[in-house]
Parts: C-alpha cells; structure tokens; sequence
C-alpha cells in the first residue's frame, strides 16, 4: 500500500504529521506493508491535509482528513467518507496550467529519481550544449519576468551579469517572501526544490558564475531543511560542485538562513543581510548586477523566475511565450487567502480576469457576504473593488488601473471591511517594517498612521494631506518598501471614498 501525504508547512499546521504517525501505526497494527511519501502539497488547501492513496486506476484522493478518517484508508476505498475521486480530476486542480508547478505534488521532493522520470534535468541538459549568449537568449525571448515583485524582465538581468567582466559572479535566489498571503516560495521548495537548484544551476551557466546563495527567512524552516538536503543530493548526484552533470563548469549553492526582516525581500537589502551586514536598502546605481555581492556582478531573482527557467530551457522560449496576454507571458502562480471559500495555489496562464479568479476559482467569499475588494501583490498591493472585475491578470493591465501584481498573493475581504482601517494597516506596517534609511518611508509612514486616525476622527481636511504624503512618498522613497505603501492607501481613498467620510459631530 502507497500513502501520499503532504510535507507541506500548511498541511503540517492542519494535521499532516498526526495523520502521518497514525497511517503508520495503523498500518503496523493490522500488518500491511506500508509506504508513506511525505509530498508537496497540490495547492488546494482548503482540503488539507490530503491523502493519496495509489491504486491501479491512478491516486485517489481523500481530504480533508482528520484521525477518525484514517481507518477507512485500509478498507474500501469508494465508501471513504472522504473520497473525492481520482487526485487528477479533481477540478480545481484539473483546470490549471501548471508549468513551474509540474511536480509539485507529484514527486518526492527528495527524490531524484522521481525529478528525472517526470522531465527534471532536461533544461539543463540542453543548456550545457548551448553558449551562455545563447541561453540567455532562450530565456529572453520567453518573455519570462520577475515573478516576486516589480516584473522586470529576467533575459536582460541575465545579460547584463553575462557581459559584466569580473572576476567572480553571483546567482542570489530572494527565497524571503515575507508578503501577506504568498506562499508559492514555500510550496515550490517544499514540494520540488530540485527545480530551483535546476535553474539556478542554468542561470549560473548563462551567466558565467560558480556560486549561488538561496536567502530564505527563518520562519520557513520545513523549506530550509528541504532546500539544504535537496542541495546535498545535488552534490551526490554531480548536478553540483566542480563541474555540472560532469560536462559543464563549477556551479555550487549554499543555502543562507535570514532573520526575517521584511525589508530583506528588496533585493539590495538582501544582499548587505548576505553579507553580514545590516538589512537596509542601498542606493542605486550601481545597480546589483554590476555591483551586486561582495561588489561583483550578481543574479538576483525570485525563487517561481528561477524555477520558471528550467521549463523554459526544456520545451523552448516559444513553448513558454505561448502562454499569457499582451507582456505578461507563460504563468503565474496565484496564492490566493483571507476571505475566500477555496484558498491555496492556482496556476494560470496570465490573461484571465480578476472577477473570474475571485469568484470562478476562490468561490467567493467564505463568510458568504458579497466581495468588497482584493488586494493584489501583497501587504503594499493596492486594493480592487468589484467595478474592476473585469481587469485581466497581467502587469501592464494592472498597472493601468494604478495596481501591481507583485508576487501575485491575493487577499479577499467582504463588505463588512472598514477600508479606512486597511489604509491605516498599511501605514502602520511600513512604519514598523522600514529600514530606516529615507526619509519619506521612517518618517513619512508614522505621519501617515497620524493622518488617517485624524480622518477617523471625523477631520476631512486632513484627506488632501493623507494624499500629498502619499505621491511624496510614492516618489521620493529609495525602495518599493516606502514607494509601494501609497498603493494601498490611496486605492482604499479612490475607491471606497464613503468609508473616509466620517463625520466630526458623530466622532465627538
């Protein structure tokens, strides 16, 4: 009998490891032959902890699960109060594209017999019969970005690191994720974090660099343990260390473990926190590809544009750039939590609407009360009342309605949502979480908090302050830290005017 059950940190805090230990002893009480795979999880939280069972007809799936479903596993399977059919039919699942997420779920994540019998390796295989040039010129024309935030284009990061001359080059993979509702890094180094060590490797291969530093925060620590045991059966199997798969030059990676400072997800903060330093924002230029670690040329990219690589390199840039609308090619994982009635992972093809990924996929709110916004990109995304439904899922798009994809985390609130309150949340989180160094972010977010509680006290002179500190600090911050806080201030002033509108006679 083969039990799949997931390692995956939201599994684990929904029960994954007491259903574990309790498959296991029971299947040693009636005498069967047991084995239990600890897998990624396939994205669909709200049925976690998910059990797999393999049958001749494909895995079946049985979710969520609690102690007193565990005995039924070992009976029939079709009268499991908890079944729900084949894993792959299950339609939230059967409905996506999943490019970067192939195998999450399907493999072991340690396991790299599993990786090369489900097409891991393939990309880098071919890039070592390719010329840096030309691989950075596959990843260019896939139209890849960075998937953690601004959406710069990946080829001409890669290129510029490339042609740098230096002596020594760096691949850094920003592993720090510390947005509010996302958790693609966790899920993809938790569930295949072979695929990360796969395109970092070619990124080190495009790029001319033989060392690579993956940055990730304490508070994911399942994902540091598996990134670290995934790194050492890399060197074991010679995908790593003095020359890659034996054809190619040296590549190594280390695995860095970082405070959790939010600040650190910018990319120059991370590397002063790499370095041993303090984790503030350093100005620019020079640029991080120019003057990156240790003041040489550095590769920063975020864990899903890095994984995204080895797909890319495997079917080609054409394959890759098939998939999405207008600039924003290939997919996008989509991480969506708060209010909503299916919450987790969902990777699509760029281009569908935001009303169809709310209310199609999320299923609504779980309070069943109408949606009343979606913040898009994290803590600091701006916030879309149901009038812009109709958006579609991509940068371009989002940043004409003055939004931001970021990291692609999508938070849901219902019609029960003070907004001014949300404004005065994101102030709050930049006054506490700013490293410090401008003035427009230390100083101008603690004015901020200020300025929307004298709005909730009723004084509506104070909106048109609340307004001007904003484009100061969207214009004069040295990060997206200080420059993105106005996002989300200022979507909830546009949009949801009448929760601003507070009324001096009722406050006194």
């Amino acid at each position: 009998m083969k039990v799949w059950l997931p390692l995956d940190s939201a599994a684990v805090a929904l029960g994954a490891d007491e259903i574990a230990e309790a498959i296991q002893s029971l299947a040693a009480q009636r005498g069967v032959d047991l084995t239990l795979v600890r897998n990624g999880s396939r994205g669909m939280v709200w049925l976690e902890p998910l059990a797999e069972v393999e049958t001749p007809q494909g895995r079946m799936a049985f979710g969520p699960m609690t102690l007193d479903d565990v005995p039924a596993l070992f009976g029939d399977l079709a009268a499991h109060p908890k079944a729900l059919g084949r894993t792959e039919d299950l339609p939230w699942l059967k409905a996506q594209t999943r490019l970067t997420f192939a195998r999450v779920g399907l493999t072991d994540p340690l396991s790299l017999q599993d990786y090369t019998a489900h097409g891991g390796l393939e990309g880098l295989k071919r890039a070592l019969g390719m010329t840096p040039a030309e691989v950075v010129a596959e990843v260019t024309d896939s139209g890849l970005r960075g998937r953690g935030g601004a959406g710069f284009p990946t080829g001409i990061k890669w290129k510029t690191v490339s042609e740098a001359k230096a002596d020594r080059k760096y691949i850094v993979c920003n592993a720090d994720e510390g947005d509010s509702a996302t958790f693609a890094d966790r899920m993809l180094m938790e569930g295949d974090p072979l695929t990360l060590i796969e395109g970092m490797a070619i990124a080190g291969l495009a790029c001319g660099a033989t060392k690579g530093f993956v940055y990730i925060r304490s508070e994911y620590p399942v994902a540091i343990r598996i990134m670290q045991e995934a790194v050492a059966a890399s060197h074991r199997a010679g995908i790593l260390g003095a020359s890659v798969l034996g054809h190619g030059p040296a590549f190594d990676i280390e695995v860095r473990v970082g405070a959790g400072a939010y600040v650190c997800g910018e990319e120059t903060s991370l590397l002063n926190s790499l370095e041993g330093k303090r984790g503030i924002v350093r100005a620019k230029p020079p640029l991080p590809a120019l003057e990156g670690f240790l003041g040489k040329p550095t590769v920063v990219n975020n864990v899903i544009s890095l994984a995204s690589v080895p797909v890319i390199m495997a079917k080609g840039s054409s394959y890759y750039k098939g998939f999405g609308l207008g600039r924003s090619r290939g997919t996008i994982p989509l991480q969506i939590a708060g209010n909503v009635r299916y919450g987790g992972l969902y990777e699509i093809a760029f281009g569908l609407t935001l009303g169809q990924i709310v209310n199609d996929i999320g299923g609504g709110t779980a309070s069943g009360r109408p949606v009343k916004a979606v913040q898009v990109g994290g803590p600091l995304g701006a916030y879309f009342p149901a009038s812009l439904f109709d958006t579609p899922f991509g940068y371009e798009e989002f940043a004409g309605k003055d939004g931001l994809i970021g990291h692609a985390g999508l938070t849901i609130f219902d019609d029960s949502t003070d907004m001014l309150e949300m404004a005065r949340f994101a102030m709050e989180f930049c006054a506490i979480e700013s490293c410090g160094k401008c003035t427009p972010c230390r100083i101008g977010a603690v004015r901020g908090v200020e300025t929307v509680g004298r709005i909730a006290r009723g004084d509506s002179a104070a909106i048109p302050l609340l307004t001007d500190l904003c484009n100061t600090m969207k214009s004069g911050s040295l990060c997206a830290l200080g420059g993105f806080t106005p996002y989300p201030v200022m979507s909830a002033l546009t949009h949801f005017p009448d929760d601003f509108a507070r009324a001096k006679e009722a406050a006194e």
